[in-house]
C-alpha cells in the first residue's frame, strides 16, 4: 500500500517536518514491513509560464516545429534560472495557443529519467528550456501535447512553482499489508494505524451522519443467490446512488492526479479517478455504471452454465456457476468485486453515472479473482474483508466529489439500498490470557485501553475473575478469537516489551540416529566435491519405470489427482529422473563437468493398493484417531534415498595436465564414501538393470541384503536427457541403509605397529565375480588381513582362454606386535586356500 503523505496528513496529525523514513518507523512499530518510498523524480526550477507567441517552422525531415516565445516570470523580474523573463523554446507538440498557460521547465531543471534540461541548440534556435507534457512531469501517460493548465482548472500566476501548484512536491510511503489486515489497504485505516503509534489526533473519514448517507429509493435493486458458497451470501450490501449531468471531460484535479500516481494508479478521467480515488482512501471497491447504458435493475446472481461476459479490459469470458455476477435485464455486466462489464462502461458520453458500493463474500470474490486469472485493486481489497458500515459513507463520497469536480447533480431522491443488520459477536477474554501468552505483565488498565484504542468495545464482566467481553470493530473481521486479541494488546503496547527468552531444551534431545546419519552422508558426499541439487517430487510414469525397477517392468505409480505439471504427473520412485533433469539444465548453460547428489523421498505404492482419499476434514476441528489412521492409511511408503549422478571431467585440462573423464570407478568412489559416513561396508557385485549399459551395472549390497545400484547409463538414456558423453549413476536407499548400520558408529582405532603389505594373483573363471573372490580371500586370511583391494582384471597372453587374472593388494597387521614377513604369507596363502576351494583358483605363475 503507498501512502502519500499530503493525503494521510488530511486524516491524522503527521508532523510538518516528518521525514517518510519517520512514518515508516511509526508504522513499523505496529506491525507493518517497510517497503519503500516514492517520489516524483524531478528538480526544478520548473515554474507556470505564459505563452506570448509562436511561429511554425516547417523542417526539411517532415515535421513542423514552433519556435515559443513564452514568459516564465513576472514582466521586469529574473527568472527562476536566473535569466530574462521572456525564453525562447523549440516545441513540437501543436496542441496549444497563444495566451494559454503551460508548465516550463527551465535549464537547471531534472525531470523522471532522470532527463537534465539545458539550453541546446536545435532546429537552428537556442531552445532555452523545454514546456513540458503531463506524462514527462510523472502525472499520468498521456502524451497527446503539453500540458495546459487550463484544462486542469488552474490559472496561476506566471513564474509561480509548478513542482508544488500541481503537489509534484509529495512523498509516498509504501508498506506491506499482510492478508490479515486488509483494512490498512487505505488511507483511513493507515492514519488509524499511525495514530495507534504515535498517539497523533485521529479525524475517521467515515464519520458522517446517517441523514447525509441515505441513498434514496426508486432504482431496483435485488439479490438471488441460490447457490451461495459454505453457506455465505454472495452479496450482504448493496448501496447505489444516481449522480446526473456529469461532464466526463472536465480535468481531474492535479492534486488528485499526483496522489494517484504516487499511489501506484494512473489517471483514467475524472470519472473513474474519483471511483479509484475513494477505494483508496476509505478501503471500499466502487463501481460506476453509465445509468444511460442500464437496462433496467439490478440483480446479483451466481452464473449460469454456459454465460459469457466482456469486462472492461476487452476480454470475453467464460463463466463459472460459482462466479458471482451483477446483470440486469440484458444479462451479466460484470464480475462482482472483481471487474466490470464492458457494455456499461462509463465513457466520454457519459452523461448519469450509477454509483456502486457494495460487501460481497471474501471467499466468492477470492475464487473468482484466481479462476479468471484477474486480480485488481478491488478484489484484493474484498478477498481481505472490507468494513461493512462503510459502502454508504463511499457512495456518498464518490457522489459529492462528481458533483464538485464533474458538474454533475446529486439525485437524493432516487437510490437503493440492500443491506443486512451487521452483527458481531463478543469475544470473551479471561483476565490473565494476555500476560500468560505474551509473556508480559500487562496491567487491567494496558488490555483494555489498548483494545479500546483499536476501536473494540470492550465491557467488563460481573465476576471479575471472568475478565471483559470484547466487540471487535466492523473494520476488524480478523479479530475472531482471545489469541487475535492479546496479539492487539502485544502490538499497540509494542513488541519491544515482549522479552526475548531461549527456551532450555530438555535434556538427552537432539537430532535422531537416522537424521545424523543422513547429515553424515550428505556432508560426507559435499566434502568430496559433489552438488548437492533438490529436485522436485514429480516425474513421468515412462521415468519411473525405466529408473524405478531393475528389469523397466511397470510397476505401480501414484498419480497426484491436482499436478502442478501436467507432464509429470506421478510421484517419483527414484531421484536419477530429477538428477538428469539438473544436469541437463545445467549441459544446456554450458557447465559441462559435474558432480551431481540428492538426498530426498521416493514414493513406492505396493501393487494393487488404494491411495488418496476421497473426502477432507474439516477445518478447525481435529480430526478423531479413526480419521487420522485413515489418512495415514491413504499415504503410500515412503523411503529416503540418496543419489549421484557424474558426468564430463572430474579435472579439468590445464597446462601439463590431461583431462580427467568421470569413470564408473569414481562412481564406486562416491559409493564407498556414503557406505563410510553411514558406517557400513558395501559389497559390489556384477549386475542388470533396464537403464545402465551392460556389464557396466552393478549391484550394491550390505551383509547380503541389496540396497541399491551403480552404473553408467546406456547411451541411449543419457542421449535422451541430451547429455553428452558418459553418465555414471548411483542410487541407494538410504533409509535401509542406516537401519542396517545400527545406532552407533564406533570409529576404527589406530595401530600403532607397522603394516605388512603383499600381493597376490589369482587365476579362475571369467564368470566369477571379483567381489566373491575378495570375499574368499577375507574370510580364508583372518583376523590379520586389514584390506584388500583388487589392483588388476588381466585377460590376455599368458592367460587361458575362458579365464582372467586378479590381482588383489593385501595389507595385515596386527593388533599387538609387528608381524613377520612369514606371518603374512601365511595368513594369505590361507586366503588363497579358500578361494580356491570355492572357484578352483590357481596362483599364476
Amino acid at each position: 500500500m503507498r501512502v502519500p503523505l499530503s493525503w494521510l496528513r488530511e486524516y491524522v496529525d503527521v508532523p510538518a517536518d516528518a521525514a517518510p523514513e519517520d512514518v515508516l518507523a511509526a508504522l513499523v512499530r505496529v506491525g507493518f514491513e517497510e517497503e519503500d518510498v516514492h517520489r516524483f523524480e524531478l528538480q526544478g526550477p520548473i515554474v507556470v509560464g505564459e505563452v506570448l507567441e509562436f511561429v511554425e517552422e516547417p523542417q526539411s525531415n517532415g515535421k513542423t516545429i514552433r519556435w515559443v516565445q513564452v514568459r516564465v516570470a513576472p514582466d521586469g523580474e529574473t527568472a527562476a534560472d536566473g535569466g530574462d523573463a521572456v525564453h525562447g523554446v523549440v516545441c513540437g507538440a501543436r496542441n496549444f495557443f497563444v495566451g494559454d498557460k503551460v508548465v516550463v521547465t527551465l535549464p537547471g531543471a531534472v525531470l523522471p529519467g532522470p532527463f537534465p534540461i539545458a539550453a541546446r541548440k536545435t532546429y537552428g534556435h537556442v531552445s532555452d528550456g523545454m514546456i513540458a507534457s503531463a506524462r514527462e512531469l510523472g502525472l499520468g501517460e498521456e502524451h497527446n501535447g503539453i500540458l495546459r493548465l487550463v484544462e486542469l482548472g488552474i490559472d496561476a500566476p506566471v513564474g509561480t512553482d509548478a513542482i508544488g501548484l500541481l503537489g509534484l512536491d509529495d512523498v509516498a510511503v509504501e508498506i506491506n499489508v499482510t492478508p490479515d489486515r486488509g483494512y490498512a489497504l487505505s488511507i483511513r485505516g493507515v492514519a488509524r494505524e499511525y495514530s495507534h503509534s504515535t498517539g497523533a489526533a485521529f479525524r475517521d473519514p467515515a464519520d458522517r451522519a446517517w441523514e447525509e448517507l441515505a441513498p434514496g429509493s426508486g432504482f431496483p435493486v435485488s439479490a438471488d443467490d441460490l447457490a451461495p458458497i459454505r453457506g455465505r451470501a454472495g452479496v450482504t450490501e448493496f448501496v447505489a446512488r444516481v449522480v446526473r449531468d456529469v461532464d466526463p471531460t472536465k480535468p481531474t484535479p492535479a492534486w488528485m492526479i499526483a496522489r494517484l500516481s504516487l499511489a501506484g494508479i494512473r489517471s483514467l478521467g475524472i470519472l473513474i479517478d474519483i471511483t479509484n480515488y475513494v477505494m483508496l482512501e476509505l478501503g471500499q471497491p466502487i463501481h460506476g455504471y453509465d445509468l444511460d447504458k442500464l437496462q433496467g435493475g439490478i440483480t446479483v446472481r451466481r452464473a449460469t452454465r454456459g454465460e459469457k461476459l466482456e469486462t472492461l479490459d476487452g476480454k470475453v469470458r467464460a463463466l463459472d456457476v460459482e462466479d458471482l455476477l451483477i446483470t440486469d435485464e440484458s444479462g451479466p455486466i460484470g464480475l462482482a468485486g472483481v471487474m466490470g462489464g464492458g457494455t456499461t462502461e462509463m465513457g466520454d458520453a457519459t452523461r448519469n453515472v450509477l454509483i456502486e458500493a457494495a460487501t460481497f463474500d471474501t471467499v466468492s470474490i477470492a475464487r473468482t479473482a484466481r479462476r479468471h486469472k484477474l486480480p485488481s485493486e478491488a478484489s484484493r481489497r474484498f478477498e481481505r474483508g472490507v468494513d461493512p458500515l462503510v459502502p454508504f459513507v463511499a457512495a456518498r463520497r464518490v457522489a459529492d466529489l462528481m458533483v464538485e469536480y464533474a458538474g454533475g447533480t446529486s439525485d437524493d431522491e432516487y437510490g437503493a439500498a440492500l443491506f443486512a443488520e451487521v452483527f458481531i459477536p463478543g469475544i470473551d477474554l479471561p483476565p490473565t490470557f494476555v500476560q500468560h501468552l505474551i509473556g508480559v505483565d500487562y496491567t487491567p488498565n494496558q488490555i483494555e485501553a489498548a483494545l479500546r484504542l483499536i476501536g473494540c468495545e470492550v465491557v467488563e464482566a460481573e465476576d471479575d475473575a471472568a475478565g471483559w467481553q470484547v466487540i471487535p470493530p466492523s473494520w476488524r473481521p480478523d479479530l475472531t478469537d482471545k489469541w487475535t486479541l492479546a496479539e492487539e494488546v502485544a502490538r499497540i503496547e509494542g513488541y519491544d516489551r515482549i522479552p526475548s527468552v531461549l527456551p532450555t531444551p530438555p535434556s538427552g534431545r537432539g537430532l535422531t540416529a537416522a537424521q545424523q546419519g543422513r547429515r553424515r552422508v550428505a556432508n560426507a558426499l559435499a566434502a568430496a566435491g559433489f552438488v548437492e541439487t533438490p529436485s522436485f517430487g514429480f516425474t513421468t510414469e515412462e521415468q519411473n519405470d525405466l529408473h524405478g525397477s531393475a528389469s523397466g517392468q511397470h510397476l505401480p505409480s501414484v498419480r497426484l489427482a491436482n499436478a502442478l505439471d501436467g507432464q509429470a504427473p506421478f510421484l517419483r520412485r527414484s531421484l536419477v529422473p530429477g538428477l538428469l533433469q539438473v544436469a541437463h539444465r545445467n549441459v544446456a548453460r554450458g557447465f559441462t563437468d559435474l558432480t551431481l547428489f540428492e538426498t530426498g523421498v521416493v514414493f513406492l505404492p505396493k501393487p494393487g493398493a488404494q491411495y488418496g482419499t476421497p473426502f477432507v476434514p474439516p477445518l478447525a476441528v481435529r480430526p478423531d484417531a479413526a480419521t487420522l489412521a485413515e489418512l495415514d492409511a491413504s499415504i503410500p511408503p515412503q523411503h529416503r534415498h540418496v543419489a549421484v549422478l557424474l558426468t564430463g571431467s572430474l579435472v579439468a585440462k590445464q597446462p601439463g595436465v590431461a583431462p580427467v573423464t568421470a569413470e564408473l570407478a569414481d562412481a564406486l568412489d562416491a559409493v564407498r564414501t556414503i557406505a563410510a559416513a553411514a558406517g557400513v561396508t558395501i559389497d559390489v557385485a556384477q549386475g542388470e538393470r533396464a537403464a545402465l549399459h551392460p556389464g557396466r551395472a552393478g549391484v550394491l549390497s550390505v551383509d547380503g541384503t541389496e540396497v541399491g545400484y551403480v552404473g553408467e547409463l546406456l547411451p541411449a538414456v543419457a542421449e535422451a536427457s541430451d547429455l553428452p558423453g558418459r553418465v555414471l549413476v548411483a542410487e541407494l536407499d538410504l533409509d535401509l541403509v542406516l537401519s542396517l548400520a545400527g545406532e552407533k558408529v564406533v570409529a576404527a582405532s589406530l595401530s600403532g605397529f607397522p603394516a605388512a603389505t603383499q600381493d597376490v594373483s589369482l587365476v579362475l573363471g571369467v564368470d566369477v565375480p571379483a567381489a566373491e573372490v575378495s570375499a574368499a580371500l577375507v574370510t580364508g586370511a583372518g583376523e590379520l588381513l586389514e584390506s584388500v583391494r583388487l589392483v588388476d582384471d588381466y585377460r590376455g597372453r599368458g592367460v587361458p582362454e575362458g579365464e582372467k587374472s586378479l590381482t588383489f593388494a593385501l595389507r595385515f597387521r596386527a593388533p599387538d606386535r609387528t608381524l613377520t614377513a612369514a606371518e603374512a604369507t601365511e595368513a594369505k596363502l590361507a586366503g588363497v586356500a579358500v578361494a580356491t576351494e570355492r572357484f578352483g583358483a590357481t596362483l599364476r605363475e
